[in-house]
């Protein structure tokens, strides 16, 4: 499903469904301490009923499934949501994914205890899911903001990779990330306190071939550029990652989280 938003990168579409088969194999990056933050907060645990938008391939319901939580994946993309359900069945997972943008679904009102929103929040209309996730929510209920990204102006190899898909696709707004907090949009004030808010570096490891995989997963490559592009981008990437990267190397990330409390 071709997704525009005049807000990213200029208007092009993108199609996470095109990029799914990359994105189950490269995107299932977050550390231990990415989940464990939520789980010291007492949340997505054991006695939960726990509502994941923006799934993708299942990665948090996934990881966080030993905790205990009884988890519901959503995703905008058909070709997310089958490998999301494949990887689970795979894995004995029992966890529920639907097809359904974040807009439009309809579980009854309090249904969750906790509501996440993972490397997707960004990408909502905010004026029709903030009022859904509140109302979804059960009194007290809490909503968590994840987010993830390499740090390219202190990072080599992530700024030149970033140069390279900038090449291809010269309106990818996902280039250039600098430090910054969770963004929470001025509407969600009238629905929830905010709880936390918490920043961290992360040195996260790869090989040439994985560092290669998770950036043509990312949407500026494998979810909007044509199969020949991305064919042509991959080997110009291949090449440039044997002159600037040893085969095993650490890219920094910054990671960021916020819990906002219905009030």
């Amino acid at each position: 499903m071709d997704i525009i938003n005049k807000e990213i990168d200029g208007g092009k579409a993108f199609d996470w469904g095109r990029a799914s088969s990359d994105y189950a194999k490269f995107r299932d990056i977050y550390p231990p301490i990415f989940y464990n933050k939520v789980v010291e907060r007492g949340l997505c645990i054991k006695g939960q009923k726990v509502l994941d938008l923006g799934t993708g391939t299942g990665v948090l319901p996934r990881n966080m499934y030993s905790f205990g939580a009884d988890w519901v994946g959503a995703d905008i993309s058909e070709g997310q949501i089958e490998q999301a359900k494949r990887l689970a069945a795979e894995s004995n997972m029992d966890i529920k994914f639907i097809t359904s943008p974040a807009e439009d679904i309809d579980f009854p009102d309090g249904s969750f205890d906790v509501i996440t929103a993972c490397q997707c929040f960004f990408y909502f209309d905010y004026d029709k899911v903030i009022p859904n996730i509140s109302r979804m929510l059960k009194n007290g209920g809490k909503l968590v903001v994840l987010f993830m990204a390499w740090v390219p102006d202190e990072d080599e190899v992530a700024r030149a990779s970033e140069e390279l898909v900038l090449k291809y696709n010269p309106t990818w707004t996902g280039a250039g990330y600098k430090r910054a907090p969770v963004y929470i949009p001025e509407i969600a004030e009238k629905y929830f306190n905010i709880e936390i808010r918490e920043e961290y570096d992360l040195m996260m490891p790869f090989t040439r071939e994985t560092w290669n995989g998770r950036m043509k997963a990312c949407r500026g490559v494998g979810a909007s550029l044509t199969p020949a592009e991305i064919d042509s981008w991959e080997k110009e990437h291949k090449a440039l990652l044997e002159k600037i990267a040893p085969p095993e190397f650490e890219i920094l990330h910054h990671a960021a989280m916020a819990v906002l409390e219905r009030k």
